[in-house]
């Protein structure tokens, strides 16, 4: 006659522990590393699958370069010379704030032209041609003009 073997998993139930080693593991949260997401940070071994899956990838492990980098400049559009010599061909003055000039082609008007930047060899050639080149200078956020300076008397 063959009996019914008893499980394991119905055996831990009267212990006091129930196999989970001492009894303070059981009582709060620690064992799980709290509530929420507490407990996911990089070593939370026991929440990666939970974290990965609600996060949408392994981007919430680590630190982030993008908080550490500071302020990208902002990046300027470009504009070659023969380009402003066909656009601007009739006006005396080109106001070209936020613009790198670059050096493809000839410039064939005599303009002043205000830009943010220019390329060496575009400044050469904007010159023998006699025209004029005003570059302004763009903002630079520092954090030097926030900071007090500190006078040492001697």
């Amino acid at each position: 006659m063959r009996f019914k073997k008893r499980r394991k998993s119905g055996r831990r139930f009267g212990n006091q522990t129930a196999f989970r080693g001492a009894k303070e593991r059981t009582r709060g949260s620690g064992n799980r590393g709290g509530k929420g997401m507490s407990g996911t940070g990089k070593r939370g071994d026991q929440r990666k699958s939970w974290v990965i899956n609600l996060t949408g990838g392994n981007n919430y492990f680590g630190k982030s370069r993008t908080l550490r980098r500071g302020r990208k400049p902002k990046k300027l559009n470009s504009i070659n010379l023969d380009s402003i010599s066909s656009h601007y061909a009739g006006k005396k003055e080109v106001d070209l704030t936020g613009y790198k000039i670059l050096a493809d082609g000839e410039l064939t008007i005599k303009v002043n032209i205000k830009a943010s930047a220019a390329s060496a060899v575009a400044i050469e050639k904007i010159k023998s041609l006699g025209s004029t080149l005003e570059l302004k200078k763009q903002k630079k956020s520092s954090k030097v003009d926030a900071k007090q300076t500190v006078v040492k008397k001697k």
